[in-house]
C-alpha cells in the first residue's frame, strides 16, 4: 500500500532524527508471510507474523522483521508492553555508530 509505505518512511525518519521510535504493533500469528499488513488511523501497525505465538517465536520473528525494516539490529528493538498479547509496545534504538 502506498499510504502504508508513506507512513513506513516517515517512522523511519523519526527513527533517525529523535534516535529512538515507540510503535503499537497489532500482531496477526500463524500468518503465511511476515508483513505490514495496514496502519490504522491512530498509527498502530498491523503486522502479518509467520511464526506461532508460542515459545517467542513471534516476538522474535516481530523483532527481526522490524529489525530489517527499520535497518536497525535486532538488540536494538525491545517489546517494552504487551509481549504476551497480541497489541504490543515496541521500542526501536538507532544504531549506535
Amino acid at each position: 500500500m502506498i499510504i502504508d509505505s508513506f507512513m513506513l518512511n516517515k517512522l523511519k525518519q523519526q527513527l533517525q532524527q529523535k534516535g529512538e521510535l515507540y510503535l503499537k504493533i497489532k500482531a496477526h500469528p500463524n500468518s503465511p508471510a511476515t508483513e505490514v499488513k495496514e496502519i490504522l488511523e491512530d498509527e498502530t501497525i498491523k503486522i502479518n507474523i509467520a511464526a506461532a505465538p508460542e515459545k517467542d517465536k513471534a516476538n522474535n520473528e516481530l523483532i527481526k522483521f522490524l529489525a530489517k525494516e527499520f535497518e536497525v539490529d535486532k538488540n536494538n528493538i525491545a517489546i517494552i508492553g504487551g509481549k504476551t498479547d497480541r497489541v504490543k509496545l515496541v521500542k526501536i534504538n538507532r544504531n549506535q555508530e
